[in-house]
């Protein structure tokens, strides 16, 4: 059976060799082998195994917190009174100082015999912190590895989940892709059987863009569908434009463009509409939202209706380049030339103007130099003056109210 000393030593010397070889593991390295490798039979390996392969039971998280909890301890006042008396070759008494010898084990400070369950072996305590130390280290970097990779994978997923919360059954539907938002509305108008209204905020279409809108309205004008297209006055400009509005006119279609900005809009039949997104934040810029709640479709068009009582009729030609002269009640400026002069009223920057009204700063300092002709005035700041004094401010360029007389 040999001598105390003879015994640690040859279980010191099992407990190198199974560190390099693996071929006479001690039971406490199993343990923390088993955590990263579960292959043991010994109950600390049987815990680890468990702590990787629970999820076929539906206990991994308890399992799992249950490891950490007891691998965060420290050292118990009975494991370390037990050590003490491992190490003066006390006897042991493997069933009262079960839970110590447990404790331990894990910590590497011991090994059993199994024949001789009631004569541990010490182990060097400096070789089992610094063991325990790199053990913690590793576990510290694979969390601190899962924490810096959270946000990415959060935000990887944001999309996909921002694309299924915001899908409300036969309400609303997000569509993200510029392909599923055309092939969408290319069914829909296909399918109009009544009226089409679209509202078209953008610049000029391409000549692909041109023939495709005119192959699509076109058949929906054949099959007898009331089609009506609202345009920024700037649309004016565009050659492309024109001849699309020329082309579709004579077809039976409807123009008319605003001076002031709108929101994008195509409207089937009073059943169905895609609008741009204002929802995910995330999203590019050509996400649409399709719209089938009967109330809201109803909402949308009549937002269309008011755009459209307030926008003037265009057949495809260019502006005019005459003088304009005073209209047949008095009036001497343009809505366009309106609009930019309530907005130097209020001390908006002539940038944000251009912007609000989809034309150009070019455009804008023309319109601004007409008005000061127009005024006599020889600066801005007598332009705005003699504005606040002129009658034309007064006008009242809000669309009529649906269902109110009107003067």
């Amino acid at each position: 059976m040999g001598e105390p000393g003879d015994r640690q030593a040859d279980a010191a010397n099992a407990f190198e060799t199974a560190t390099g070889t693996g071929t006479e593991t001690a039971p406490e390295n199993r343990t923390a082998d088993a955590y990263e490798h579960p292959s043991g039979t010994e109950t600390a390996t049987e815990t680890a195994g468990a702590f990787e392969h629970a999820s076929a039971s539906g206990t991994a998280s308890e399992t799992a917190d249950a490891f950490d909890a007891e691998s965060a301890k420290e050292l118990s006042p009975e494991a370390v009174d037990v050590y003490g008396r491992v190490t003066r070759h006390e006897p042991i008494d493997p069933g009262r100082d079960a839970r110590a010898l447990g404790e331990l084990r894990r910590w590497g400070l011991v090994i059993t015999d199994p024949h001789l369950p009631h004569l541990p072996i010490a182990l060097d305590p400096q070789e089992a912190g610094r063991r325990r130390l790199d053990e913690e280290l590793r576990r510290m970097a694979a969390r601190a590895a899962l924490a810096a990779r959270i946000p990415q994978l959060t935000d990887e997923l944001g999309l996909h989940f921002e694309r299924a919360k915001w899908r409300s059954g036969r309400g609303s539907e997000f569509l993200g892709e510029a392909e599923l938002v055309n092939a969408r509305i290319e069914q829909a108008v296909g399918r109009a059987r009544a009226e089409l209204l679209t509202a078209q905020p953008g610049g000029p279409r391409t000549g692909a863009q041109r023939a495709a809108a005119e192959e699509r309205d076109g058949a929906a004008l054949a099959r007898g569908v009331h089609v009506r297209s609202l345009y920024l006055d700037t649309g004016r400009d565009d050659a492309t434009t024109r001849a699309f509005v020329r082309a579709m006119t004579g077809r039976g279609a409807q123009f008319r463009t605003q001076v002031t900005q709108f929101q994008r809009c195509v409207v089937i039949d009073r059943r169905q509409a895609f609008i741009s997104d204002h929802v995910v934040n995330s999203a590019p810029g050509h996400a649409s939202w399709h719209v089938r709640d009967r109330a809201v479709v109803a909402f949308i068009a009549e937002v269309f209706e008011e755009c459209w009582r307030r926008a003037d009729p265009w057949h495809g030609d260019p502006h005019s380049e005459s003088p304009r002269s005073a209209g047949p009640d008095g009036t001497r400026t343009t809505l366009l030339q309106r609009e930019i002069l309530r907005d130097m009223a209020r001390g908006i920057e002539q940038r944000l103007t251009a912007q609000r009204l989809g034309i150009g700063l070019r455009s804008l300092s023309k319109e601004v130099r007409a008005l000061r002709q127009l005024f006599g005035a020889s600066t801005l700041q007598e332009l705005t003056y003699q504005w606040a004094l002129s009658d034309e401010r007064l006008i009242d360029d809000r669309p009529p109210h649906p269902g109110r007389a009107s003067a």
